[in-house]
């Protein structure tokens, strides 16, 4: 499941942009690759819970304002 999940959505792109982040800086903070925080964006890949925790925990917001289940 951690590969092409149609039904998730995710606001990665709008909440780094608005907190003034590059995906590299975002990457660093997650201690992931640009690659990764970029295939997240564009969603090619569903990170793990703890990946996800760190991102919400950079962008200052919840796991559910990044990611949706419609």
């Amino acid at each position: 499941m951690g590969k092409n999940h149609k039904k998730l959505l995710n606001n990665l792109e709008i909440l780094r942009k608005s907190a003034g982040l590059t995906q590299q800086e975002l990457s660093v903070s997650a201690n992931v690759s640009r690659k990764s925080i970029n295939a997240i964006e564009n969603g090619v890949y569903v990170p793990s819970t703890v990946l996800a925790l760190r991102i919400a925990k950079t962008l200052q917001c919840k796991v559910e304002d990044l990611f949706i289940l419609p």
